[in-house]
């Protein structure tokens, strides 16, 4: 007995169930080895690598790898410095306080380096080379007077350098000037104060911090260095030609040259004209001599031929005297067949739509479908009333007389922003809409008033533009209360005065033809057929350009510059610019705006069609732009002014640029001075796009019943009523109908 129960003990053992404990394994800490992971798999092989062939990575395959891939990444870097390493870095000076002599800087960068190698061109520019550094340094010390001046330098500048004084920080002309450089394009930047040590020691961080605080609203993470003495200078250098240049798109993707040396050569048979020689370091893109250059406030020219020459600015002290006559060569000459002409503008023909005289066929059928076409006309002449002067297209915006009940049970769809246009909530409106780019009467187009000294206000007042200006400033606060709405005129019928009008069922889903009743401008401007296609393919053909190259010393011959232009030229930077194809040429530029509040005068308005100078890009222009909104849709409202923190389309004509472009808008004083008055970009170059002008006619409701009100001070004759009956009529609350008769001066509906 003892002996059996001794034998099933040992037969029965311990079967884990489905609650056994499981411990984690020891983590060693080493990968897993081949033996366990073929373990783990226990024979199982992956699809991939039955279906393709291994490829076996040695060591010494992965390093020769890594190897390419440090080389490659090194060759771009080094690609992308080139273009700066070639040519001197072009440092533009700007002082932010009027304090700052820009003789006492100059005197300090010449004497910074002892060593260095300093040499100056004709047009005033600091050349410094530094052995030490083993790089080179071209200096601009720019006056802050002309605005236009400093913008135009800092298009082609490498780097801006500000400088601040320690009592002044950023002066209020400082702070307009850094409004307008943020806005344009801000190149790679760096900040110093100027002679810091005036400063007592323990008071130096404090001021430090100051400063840089108001720089840090416009360049951000921007810290401040000090330019006191020959270290500072050095130390500043340092940071110019190791930081990471900025890129600015509009720039980089076009040839350009700041003069070093100007000459002008009158030529033979003309004394009023002449060739211009330029010569300077190209930077951006390759220039061909076939191609235009824009010079500021010049135009356009083309150039006879591209000349290349030493530098006359080494690196090395031995090559410090300057470039030696023999080592000029010609680059490239004009070819005429291939030069791009300077036709800006398309000359139309009249003849162009003119036919050959016809066959006696042709005048038989022409004269039978004469005859039913007047039959036809006598029909539609008895139901239709059409306005003198009405083209076919806009006779079919006035309903015939039997098509009435049609047209009051088509689609109720209002017109966008009616209901919220009117402070009246019992004012019935008749909503208009007016053809692309129409004037406006009434509209005021007077430039504001410089603000005149307070002791001599009463002396230099003058009544009349007081007068103006004040009428300009209430019609602008009652556009922006009122937007589109307007008084019947009492002197001229309404269906004169608003002949050009149109009542549009819908502003969002209304046809409307791009090409109707276009002015005769039109017939000499440009378009295209995709505007985007043409962009893209212009841009992918920058880099086959051929011709001189970034960071070559040239001259550039340029064509038939007018004596007087060479005359009138008194030491501002001189920059010329390599033009894109097609960038001539004349077109519709439609630009975006806005107006901040951290821009001076910005609460005075800006009425539409007012002359303003315009800094687009590397252009600049005065135009009178038309504002309208920006939206989308194939049809735009029209803007009577340009209201503080509102963003508009401003469209003028001008000469194509491709976008991106940054775009400044000034206002000229009486002075003489400008103001920025508005910021933005170049939105399209779109002849087609449709400027609608809209007006709402108000009445006050004298009587109001069930299904019709009596409404006066709409219109004051009868033959008015009758003739915007086709037209809707809409309250603020979204009721709609149509006038149904005329009572007396009043009219129900």
């Amino acid at each position: 007995m003892t002996k059996a129960m001794a034998v099933d003990q040992q037969q029965q053992s311990h079967r884990p169930g489905l609650l056994k404990q499981t411990n984690k394994s020891h983590k060693h800490g080493k990968h897993k080895s081949k033996g366990s992971l073929e373990t783990l798999r226990k024979g199982k092989v992956n699809i991939k690598v039955i279906s393709k062939k291994v490829k076996k990575n040695t060591r010494e395959d992965r390093r020769n790898q890594a190897t390419q891939i440090r080389k490659n990444k090194r060759d771009e870097v080094l690609s992308s410095r080139r273009k700066f390493l070639e040519a001197p870095f072009m440092v533009a000076v700007v002082p932010l306080s009027n304090s700052i002599v820009l003789g006492d800087v100059m005197e300090m960068i010449e004497k910074a380096d002892p060593e260095a190698v300093i040499t100056h061109s004709s047009e005033g520019h600091l050349h410094l080379s530094l052995p030490r550094f083993k790089q080179r340094f071209s200096f601009i010390l720019l006056d802050t007077s002309n605005i236009f001046n400093v913008l135009d330098a800092l298009k082609v500048s490498d780097t801006v350098l500000f400088l601040m004084t320690p009592s002044e920080g950023i002066d209020p002309t400082g702070h307009v000037l850094m409004s307008a450089i943020v806005a344009q394009g801000l190149p790679t930047s760096a900040a110093a104060i100027f002679n810091l040590n005036d400063v007592p020691i323990k008071k130096r961080n404090e001021c430090k911090q100051e400063i840089e605080k108001v720089v840090n609203k416009y360049i951000p993470e921007e810290k401040v260095m000090s330019l006191s003495n020959a270290t500072d200078v050095l130390n500043v250098m340092r940071k110019i030609g190791n930081q990471k240049q900025r890129k600015i798109v509009f720039r980089d993707r076009r040839p350009h040259l700041l003069a070093e040396k100007l000459d002008f050569i009158y030529k033979e048979n003309d004394n009023t004209k002449g060739v211009l020689k330029v010569t300077g370091y190209l930077r951006g893109q390759n220039l061909s001599v076939n191609s235009l250059v824009h010079i500021p406030g010049w135009g356009d020219f083309q150039m006879l031929q591209i000349d290349i020459s030493d530098d006359p600015h080494p690196l090395n002290p031995h090559k410090q005297d300057g470039m030696a006559e023999e080592s000029v060569r010609v680059l490239d000459k004009a070819d005429p067949a291939k030069q791009v002409s300077l036709q800006s503008e398309i000359v139309p023909d009249p003849m162009d739509a003119e036919q050959t005289w016809p066959t006696g066929e042709e005048l038989a059928e022409a004269e039978a479908n004469s005859s039913q076409g007047k039959e036809e006309a006598k029909t539609r002449a008895r139901v239709k009333k059409v306005p003198r002067g009405f083209s076919d297209y806009q006779a079919a915006w006035i309903p015939d007389s039997d098509a009435e009940e049609e047209f009051m049970s088509s689609d109720e769809e209002s017109e966008d922003g009616d209901s919220e246009e009117e402070d009246d909530d019992d004012a019935m409106s008749v909503a208009e809409s007016s053809g692309k780019m129409e004037a406006d009467e009434e509209t005021m187009s007077t430039y504001s008033e410089v603000p005149v000294d307070k002791d001599k206000y009463d002396k230099a007042m003058d009544m009349e533009e007081e007068q103006e200006a004040l009428a300009k400033l209430q019609e602008a606060h009652m556009d922006a209360q009122f937007p589109d709405e307007l008084d019947t005129p009492l002197d001229t019928p309404a269906r004169v005065r608003f002949q050009k009008y149109r009542g549009l069922e819908s502003f969002r889903t209304s046809a409307w033809d791009p090409k109707e009743n276009l002015p005769l401008d039109y017939a000499r401007i440009f378009q295209f057929q995709n505007f985007d296609r043409t962009r893209k393919r212009v841009l992918k053909q920058i880099e086959d350009t051929e011709g001189a190259q970034p960071g070559w010393y040239i001259t550039v011959h340029i064509d038939n510059v007018l004596e007087s232009q060479f005359l009138a030229y008194q030491g501002a930077p001189f920059l010329i610019y390599g033009l894109l194809p097609h960038e001539h040429k004349m077109s519709v530029l439609n630009m975006l705006l806005k107006r901040p509040s951290t821009l001076q005068r910005t609460q005075d308005p800006v009425a539409s069609k007012e002359e303003l100078w315009f800094q687009c890009g590397f252009r600049r222009f005065k135009a009178s732009p038309v504002f309208s909104q920006h939206t989308n849709g194939n049809k735009h409202k029209y803007e009577r002014f340009f209201q503080p923190e509102a963003t508009v389309i401003a469209t003028c004509y001008a000469p194509i640029l491709y976008p991106p472009a940054p775009v400044l808008a000034f206002k000229k004083m009486k002075d003489d001075s400008v103001e920025l008055i508005a910021v933005g970009s170049v939105h399209s170059v779109n002849p087609d796009r449709l400027i609608v002008k809209r007006v709402i006619l108000s009445g006050h409701p004298l009587k109001i019943h069930k299904r019709s009100a009596v409404v006066r001070f709409m219109f004051f004759n009868r033959e008015d009523i009758e003739w915007f009956k086709p037209v809707e009529l809409r309250t603020k609350y979204g009721r709609r109908g149509h006038i149904k008769e005329p009572l007396g001066k009043e009219k129900c509906y």
